[in-house]
């Protein structure tokens, strides 16, 4: 098996939830919708942000376009993500032993290429694949190929996907041959190869291999 290794970014090598609750506390400030508002703001379990703005905007009867509403999260959450440096030194170990490294991130253009800059991510691996960029999105193995190629390597050689959703990342990365680290805190039913609580516990799997 090649060394090659693609990570997924959000609540992978970011955390994205963290991120999430600092965007809604400040939105929540600026809207005036006090405490209840956060709370409500933290409970809405919508996976898709356009329609979750639209929800938003008439759930608190905002003034505000949803598509405005959108486009401001996206812009601001850039800046509210942090990547640990434990993660960036991680990248660069794999990195120093020979491994090619990869991110394979779904989501929109603006937001997605926005943190992988301000993380620092964008210089710390070896190529990355947006799905907001290229159109595709996982767990299209288009995309895998694309990130694997802009590594500069195939996804023929084999390797490894590390993400945190089973559907995406891991049965994702099993259609594009490669081998699997899910990485959650509550496993339950999956066929990832290997299951940790943190993304650092993947280095020792990998550097294993």
């Amino acid at each position: 098996m090649q060394r090659l290794v693609l990570f997924d970014m959000d609540n992978t090598l970011i955390d994205l939830d963290g991120a999430f609750g600092a965007w809604a506390a400040e939105f929540a400030g600026t809207h005036g919708l006090g405490d209840d508002g956060v709370r409500w703001l933290l409970d809405l379990d919508i996976p898709h942000r356009d329609l979750m703005f639209r929800w938003i905007k008439y759930h608190f009867d905002l003034a505000a376009p949803a598509e405005e509403l959108w486009a401001g999260y996206r812009a601001r959450m850039p800046f509210l993500v942090e990547c640990r440096p434990e993660v960036l030194s991680m990248l660069a170990r794999l990195r120093a032993a020979g491994w090619k490294v990869g991110i394979v991130a779904n989501g929109m253009a603006d937001n997605q290429l926005g943190k992988l800059r301000a993380t620092g991510l964008a210089d710390a691996v070896d190529g990355f694949a947006v799905a907001g960029v290229e159109g595709i999105k996982k767990p299209d193995v288009a995309l895998f190929e694309i990130a694997a190629s802009r590594c500069g390597a195939a996804l023929a050689g084999g390797g490894w996907m590390v993400g945190d959703n089973p559907v995406a990342d891991i049965e994702g990365g099993r259609a594009a041959g490669l081998r699997t680290i899910w990485v959650t805190r509550e496993p339950h039913g999956s066929d990832a190869d290997h299951v940790v609580a943190d993304v650092l516990e993947s280095e020792a799997l990998i550097s294993g291999d």
